[in-house]
């Protein structure tokens, strides 16, 4: 892949909600505790991504210093709640599967999540000589337009002032 070079930014002039999900792993030796957890949620996201009516924009899967986690971004709250409580699909069975593990290996694997709602005109992103990344990745990257060339300025541009 060709690396695109100069300053690029995200367009999106909508509300964003970006969703943090990860895990952690109490208990390294109990590979049967965390590893179906660990499994579960490239499906998913191969799932939600099959299906972009349900609302997620874009997600990408890190590593941090406490363990592997996803940062997912949404069109809006709606979308990812109505997720969340969906019956079908993959996200509910593992729900379940996780909880029944949970239970059977008390403290084995933990699960966090983080939600933030971002107000349209209250975002911005900058991203120079990488590929599209983050909120570019999952909006639509651009490039950096005159007047818009500091965080400051992409922010009142996006908010209509």
């Amino acid at each position: 892949m060709r690396v695109p070079t100069g300053r690029t930014t995200h367009e999106h002039d909508g509300e964003v909600v970006v969703f943090l999900v990860g895990m952690r792993i109490n208990s390294p030796w109990r590979v049967r505790a965390w590893l179906p957890v660990l499994l579960a949620m490239p499906p998913m996201l191969r799932e939600l991504a099959q299906h972009p009516e349900h609302g997620m924009l874009g997600a990408r899967t890190c590593i941090g210093s406490g363990g592997p986690f996803v940062v997912q971004y949404w069109r809006d709250l709606d979308s990812l709640h109505a997720h969340a409580r969906r019956g079908e699909g993959l996200h509910r069975r593992a729900w379940q599967r996780f909880n029944a593990r949970a239970r059977a290996a008390r403290g084995a694997v933990g699960i966090w999540h983080e939600t933030y709602a971002v107000p349209a005109g209250h975002h911005e992103s900058i991203g120079v000589d990488v590929p599209p990344a983050g909120l570019a990745a999952a909006t639509r990257s651009v490039p950096v337009a005159a007047g818009r060339d500091r965080a400051a300025q992409r922010m009142r541009v996006r908010a209509g002032a």
